[in-house]
């Protein structure tokens, strides 16, 4: 479900493994030495929040590589006039007239509370490669469907809150 990366996703996951290897392994390294200095190890537990922070951290590295190595790379290019990956879409629901805004990105940076809904999704699926004052049919299960038309969209990316889930 999350093998499908574009390569922006990819230099993302890259540099946070860069980040995690440069700067939090040393830090946790120092921790757990620090700690390992206090004494007793069977009742210290700055130690063990130490090793599991370094533990975690480790663990974290190797989802990422594991993620980059195995990922299917998606284009995330499109006609200058259809939605995309990484676009931002304002739609209208047809059924009560309300608008929202969502960016569509891939399954590992998805987060609806933020406004950023997956490629994979019903809505997501729906609107890639349609136009302004399009209607896209969004179909949930066999028993529940929409139609939102598409007002605007912008090609612009602006990644600045954009993160790689944790799993």
């Amino acid at each position: 479900m999350y093998d499908k990366l574009t390569p922006g996703d990819i230099k993302k996951m890259e540099e946070e493994i860069e980040y995690r290897r440069l700067v939090v392994r040393p830090q946790v390294l120092a921790d757990v030495k620090e700690a390992r200095a206090h004494g007793d190890l069977s009742e210290n537990f700055e130690y063990y929040a130490a090793k599991k922070a370094k533990n975690q951290n480790d663990s974290r590295i190797r989802y990422l590589e594991r993620m980059i190595r195995t990922a299917t790379i998606i284009s995330d290019e499109s006609a200058e006039d259809e939605i995309g990956l990484n676009n931002t879409v304002t739609v209208e629901f047809v059924d009560d007239g309300t608008m929202e805004t969502y960016r569509i990105v891939t399954t590992v940076r998805g987060n609806s509370l933020e406004g950023l809904i997956t490629n994979e999704s019903p809505l997501g699926k729906a609107l890639l490669g349609k136009k302004v004052g399009e209607i896209a049919h969004v179909q949930v299960n066999e028993a529940v469907s929409y139609d939102v038309r598409i007002v605007s969209f912008d090609k612009t990316v602006d990644e600045g809150n954009d993160k790689i889930r944790s799993y």
